[in-house]
């Protein structure tokens, strides 16, 4: 075998198509490709925080074009998962998305090494058959109606496909960005975080188009949605490149000797959680998430219930004394109220991302701790003193750093463990996310019961769950003080790194250098790419924002 001016080997015979050998950038190659790339597959996968579109229309999927609901009340989960004469519950329906939540995690957790030995093209591939033939699964069970089919498709299926898909760019973004690591991972998971934004809207339109009177237009609109999500995600996997060992941008030097807090060697995948450091991360993810994961899934009750009457110009009506078309404007109010939430989310994973490449993952991390933290102490006083405007601004600023986190630790795991296997750290590390999805939630929602049980109402209802928000976020902010550059024992030396290259097929043809590849920018190719990604963004944007302005009216 021979190297190549690209750093690419040219073994005997011709690589296969899925094989990461055969995606070894060659000279000439534009790096900002493969943000766009990225950006394909989590603007598809995203759509797992907008499955609820879905679950209202199920209710009813049996009772279309009938007088009363097929409802069994005294109906057990074994009877819901099997059942063909009863309609789903809202309940049985939601578990597909904290089925998918947590297998997210496990997947990711599980085929991290796989995807730095097979590349992100197979993985995006992989990603992409499991997800959007997740939503396809789903179609056939809603059309022969049976909930384990479901379950089965968009729930175990998909989250695989959410895993797989989720940490695909992951190390190749950061090996093709080392001069803007934070920045890079931040404008594909924003995608993450967007993918809601468009996938609702559109299915919410797809419903209505498909919905006949015998028919909910659900399971057509499944099976249209997971034939694009799977072709989408294709294109976006086969747009993945990998740099040559030893890339580098022209003229840039690695900030490692200048800030301890960059690792300058690489930890192997077989040690990084062995590390205290791991650990201290890992809380810090689990703790940032649990907070604002609480806040995301009570956001619209929590404005209803603290200003009521007030959202609709009644002060001093508190929701509870509302008829049925004034809580109707209140719950239009407050939908706006989780658009912008939404929004912010998004932003917030490509500014802050962008932020910690100035100013340091570790500082970054202390802001969404302290910041964090006083700004959900003060939201219950925001509320006391009855302005609404001050109480969504606090949540918007919340709802960045909880977007931010997640596009923020990919960087901070590559500049405490090196690159070589950042991606299947990050798979690892993201099992944090399982289990703060099921404890945030839960946390917060046991807090209200109680308050509620106590007969607490209006601004004073959530009051103590903001304050234990607060103290998950002071935890937060020690265990991010713990994270300390790691010893020089557990990193990897030069001859197995090299050994590594070898077996990836990504020998390089000498010891560093940018191969004929430089830091690439505007080209007729990477102006498309960005147009078919952007297009959509753009306009799930316009979507959220049209809902978002009834707040200020």
């Amino acid at each position: 075998m021979g190297a190549g001016v690209a750093g690419a080997i040219a073994p005997e015979g011709t690589p296969s198509l899925l094989s990461r050998e055969r995606i070894v950038a060659r000279p000439g190659f534009n790096r900002w490709l493969v943000p766009p790339a990225a950006l394909a597959i989590h603007l598809c996968i995203g759509m797992a925080y907008g499955l609820s579109v879905f679950w209202l229309p199920l209710t009813r999927a049996l009772s279309v074009g009938k007088p009363a609901p097929a409802a069994c009340p005294d109906m057990g989960v074994m009877t819901a998962l099997f059942t063909t004469t009863c309609d789903w519950r809202v309940s049985d329906l939601v578990t597909v998305f904290s089925i998918g939540i947590v297998v997210l995690g496990l997947s990711a957790a599980l085929f991290g090494g796989w995807l730095e030995r097979a590349g992100p093209r197979k993985a995006g591939i992989a990603a992409a058959l499991c997800w959007g033939g997740g939503f396809l699964i789903g179609a056939f069970g809603v059309y022969i109606h049976q909930l384990w089919l479901v379950w089965l498709g968009m729930g175990l299926i998909g989250g695989i496909g959410l895993g797989l898909g989720y940490i695909s760019p992951v190390s190749t973004l950061i090996k093709w960005f080392p001069d803007r690591r934070g920045m890079a991972t931040g404008m594909a998971i924003m995608g993450f975080g967007g993918g809601a934004m468009i996938g609702s809207p559109l299915a919410d339109s797809l419903i209505k188009s498909f919905r006949t009177a015998d028919s909910a237009g659900v399971w057509q609109t499944l099976a249209v949605m997971g034939v694009g999500y799977i072709l989408f995600m294709l294109g976006g996997a086969f747009g993945y490149r990998v740099p040559p060992a030893g890339w580098r941008p022209d003229g840039w030097t690695s900030p490692a000797a200048k800030n301890a807090m960059i690792a300058s060697g690489h930890v192997h995948l077989r040690d990084a959680h062995k590390t205290v450091q791991f650990w201290m991360i890992w809380l810090v993810l689990f703790l940032n998430v649990s907070a604002g994961i609480g806040v995301l899934a009570l956001a619209s009750p929590m404005l209803q219930e603290i200003f009521g009457g007030e959202l609709i110009g009644l002060p001093g009506t508190g929701f509870s004394a509302l008829d049925a078309g004034q809580k109707a404007q209140v719950a239009a109010i407050a939908a706006g109220f989780v658009g912008l939430l939404s929004l912010f989310n998004i932003l917030g994973r490509f500014f802050w991302a962008s932020m910690s490449d100035r100013i340091g993952r570790k500082v970054t991390y202390a802001i969404f701790f302290a910041l964090g933290g006083l700004l959900y102490a003060a939201a219950p006083w925001a509320a006391g003193i009855g302005s609404q405007a001050l109480f969504v601004a606090i949540f918007c600023v919340i709802l960045s750093m909880y977007g931010g986190g997640f596009a923020t630790v990919p960087a901070y795991l590559a500049d405490v463990f090196g690159t070589q296997f950042v991606g299947a750290i990050h798979g690892r590390l993201l099992t944090a996310w399982s289990m703060a999805g099921i404890v945030g939630p839960f946390v917060i929602t046991k807090i209200r019961e109680a308050q509620v049980a106590a007969g607490v109402q209006g601004a004073d209802l959530y009051g103590r769950t903001m304050y234990v928000l607060a103290s998950f976020l002071a935890v937060g902010f020690l265990c991010n003080l713990l994270v300390r550059p790691l010893a020089q024992r557990w990193f990897m030396s030069d001859s197995e790194r090299a050994s590594l290259d070898v077996r990836a097929g990504a020998t390089a043809s000498g010891p560093s250098g940018s191969f004929g590849i430089g830091r690439g920018g505007f080209s007729a190719g990477a102006a498309l790419a960005w147009a078919v990604v952007g297009i959509p963004i753009v306009w799930g944007i316009g979507i959220t924002l049209s809902k978002a302005f009834i707040l200020f009216r």
